[in-house]
């Protein structure tokens, strides 16, 4: 089983592991488009001027792009630690036993703008770079990832849940996910009250997978799926034969 998460905006400064290493981040498919991402955005970053604009900042946050000007010599630490915000405060992997946390290291999958998809347990540097973010001279990150991308998800294996966010989930497709909806219902019982979330939707998400690195269960379908989110106290409903709803 792998679970697709979106990286976050947010991320936890420093580290204490050594600089950025593309060979020892998982996926070496995406090694090439990863090199000239990195390249181009550590060029971009030495004129803050000129990086505002691409990367969605103001003059105020100009330490952001010092940040990202130095990410190939700056501290790393792992993925699920770099990444910070409501999913991942609700993910907690730091609260989960040690068996658990090794493999929320290896099946939760994180998208990004700049690495294209890291293990968990991958070392990463702190870096300003989104899926809206937009290279001088580029069209959108999603078009250049996606070539490269595209094979790597669908050669994954078992069971894919796929909680990934619009603008990440355009990155490219992958081929028969389980995919989450998450709706908030005002009116307890009523499913015509219910509406479609997006802070709500991170926390939820969180807890699912969460949920899915916990169990020791194996969860190789999607009755599995659901009887371990249930288990975890998340109310699921099956909407397809890949898809689900979690209700909040």
């Amino acid at each position: 089983m792998h679970v697709l998460l979106p990286p976050s905006e947010t991320k936890a400064p420093g580290g204490d592991g050594p600089p950025l290493d593309p060979a020892a981040l998982g996926f070496p498919a995406l090694g090439p488009v990863r090199d000239e991402l990195i390249g181009r955005l550590v060029e971009l970053c030495a004129d803050p001027a000129r990086a505002r604009p691409a990367l969605g900042l103001s003059a105020r946050q100009d330490a952001e792009i010092a940040v990202s000007a130095s990410v190939r010599t700056s501290p790393t630490r792992p993925a699920l630690q770099r990444y910070t915000g409501v999913l991942y405060d609700q993910l907690d992997v730091a609260g989960l036993p040690p068996a658990a946390r090794a493999r929320a290291a290896d099946r939760l999958l994180i998208a990004s703008a700049l690495f294209g998809l890291v293990r968990g347990g991958d070392p990463i540097p702190a870096y300003r770079f989104s899926a809206g973010s937009r290279l001088p001279g580029s069209g959108p990150v999603a078009a250049r990832w996606r070539p490269a991308l595209a094979p790597v998800l669908a050669d994954l294996d078992g069971l894919v849940v796929d909680l990934r966010s619009g603008a990440y989930a355009a990155f490219a497709p992958a081929p028969g996910a389980v995919t989450v909806r998450v709706l908030s219902e005002a009116v307890p019982g009523d499913p015509a009250s219910r509406s479609v979330v997006s802070h709500l939707s991170k926390a939820a998400k969180g807890r699912l997978a969460r949920a899915l690195v916990a169990t020791r269960a194996v969860v190789e379908d999607v009755p599995a799926l659901i009887r371990v989110a249930r288990r975890a106290g998340l109310r699921i409903e099956r909407t397809g034969e890949r898809t689900i709803d979690v209700v909040t």
